[in-house]
């Protein structure tokens, strides 16, 4: 087993306790808004801040900023990091087949079945009927389609088809992958690699954010197939780079055990810390009005985002590099379940704020039972998911393993062979 391959389980179940984490304090920020939007009304600010509660606290808003500015990007790069040996392993049309059925098919039961489920105690906020045929008629009537964190299972289906085409094309394009900034420095010079990064997704995402706020970025969307605008690119970016280092060797180049990544951890930790404050600065004097006496102090703050997701990716893979290398226990079954959390969290995390919304409970213990309650429940039904599936599917193995069986028995010893 290589050496990175349990600090990178252990980081991607600390990644979806912090993703159940962010949906669980959301609804107690102090700068949600006052009150909760109409249901049927544009733009549907529901699907941003579904659950609007009295009880705040400011300290869920750095919390859940610190988390927004890098999670998704990190959730895509370590995506990639396994793509291209999948690719190898399977060839192409397998390793298609099972990402469609890993990722298509839950994103389209998610959204027509579990959705619906979710997001069925926010129209009961505002609601006159609170019934479900009512809530119905009003959900199907809306212009748009609320697939909430489940949009990250198409756009990474997308993404997976893309290096499939590749990988058709030309199974040995995992070189052109890999060019000198990753084979050769990536180990050594890391800095190198995330200068490259940061001019990249510089290059990509100050034009399109220019006009657009970078905390409700502009969703674009066709039907059910809806994502934030100014960050798509960056996702598609992170997926790259973690394709290009999965395919020279998650375990020996940016990622391995004993690089200077590892090594240098406590450099990134406090550039990923510098690099939160150029962010938010100038981001608060925006928002308090002070920009226009500070020109290109958006253009700082849009930098300071970018220099943010990069040194945070680096800075997670460092620190678990260095002090994740053996198994922990409760972070690996979260992490042996983490897409299942993902897929269920959000139904339990609405339902569980709205039933705390009428409590006179400060905002701390009703975020931490929230993210107790709805990571203790999405488990639980990922566990029990698993079970059902891996229970039909050896069930069906079984049957086709006795008829095949009998089939054979039958053909070698006639029927006239066996008396009765």
């Amino acid at each position: 087993m290589p050496k990175a391959s349990l600090p990178l389980r252990n980081l991607r179940g600390v990644l979806i306790v912090l993703i159940v984490a962010f949906h669980s304090f959301t609804a107690y920020m102090v700068t949600q808004p006052a009150s909760p939007s109409a249901f049927d009304l544009p733009p549907f600010e529901w699907r941003a801040f579904p659950i609007v509660d009295s009880n705040r606290w400011i300290g869920f808003d750095l919390f859940c900023a610190f988390q927004f500015l890098y999670l998704m990007q990190a959730m895509f790069f370590l995506s990639g990091l396994f793509v291209w040996q999948g690719l190898q392993r399977r060839g192409w049309s397998i390793f298609l087949a099972h990402r469609i059925v890993r990722l298509g098919v839950p994103f389209i039961i998610g959204t027509y079945l579990l959705m619906p489920v979710a997001f069925y105690p926010v129209y009961l906020v505002t609601a006159v009927d609170p019934s479900w045929t009512s809530f119905w008629s009003h959900w199907t009537a809306l212009p748009v389609t609320a697939t909430g964190p489940i949009w990250f299972l198409w756009f990474l289906l997308v993404l997976n088809i893309g290096a499939a085409a590749l990988f058709r094309l030309s199974p040995r394009a995992g070189q052109l992958l890999t060019p000198p900034l990753i084979r050769d420095t990536a180990c050594s010079r890391p800095g190198r690699l995330f200068i490259a990064l940061v001019g990249v997704s510089a290059a990509a995402y100050l034009p399109i954010a220019a006009d657009v706020s970078s905390w409700t970025s502009t969703r674009i969307a066709f039907g059910p197939f809806e994502v934030q605008a100014t960050v798509a690119p960056q996702y598609v970016i992170y997926f790259v780079l973690g394709l290009a280092v999965g395919a020279h060797g998650y375990d020996r180049g940016l990622l391995a055990a004993d690089g200077m990544l590892a090594r240098r951890w406590p450099i990134w930790v406090i550039g990923s810390f510098a690099a939160f404050l150029l962010w938010i600065i100038p981001s608060a004097l925006i928002v308090n009005g002070s920009g226009a006496s500070f020109p290109g102090l958006r253009v700082v703050a849009d930098l300071g985002l970018v220099i943010f997701a990069a040194a945070t990716c680096f800075a997670m893979s460092a620190v678990f590099l260095r002090f994740a290398a053996k198994r922990w226990p409760v972070i690996d079954t979260i992490s042996e379940h983490a897409f299942g959390i993902y897929f269920y969290h959000y139904v339990f995390v609405l339902w569980l704020q709205f039933a705390l919304l009428g409590l006179a409970i400060p905002a701390i213990p009703k975020g931490l039972a929230v993210l107790a309650g709805a990571l203790t429940l999405s488990w639980t039904a990922s566990v029990l998911t698993n079970w059902i599936l891996g229970s039909y599917q050896l069930t069906t193995w079984a049957r086709s393993h006795v008829a095949v069986s009998a089939f054979d028995r039958e053909r070698r010893f006639p029927e006239s062979k066996f008396p009765d």
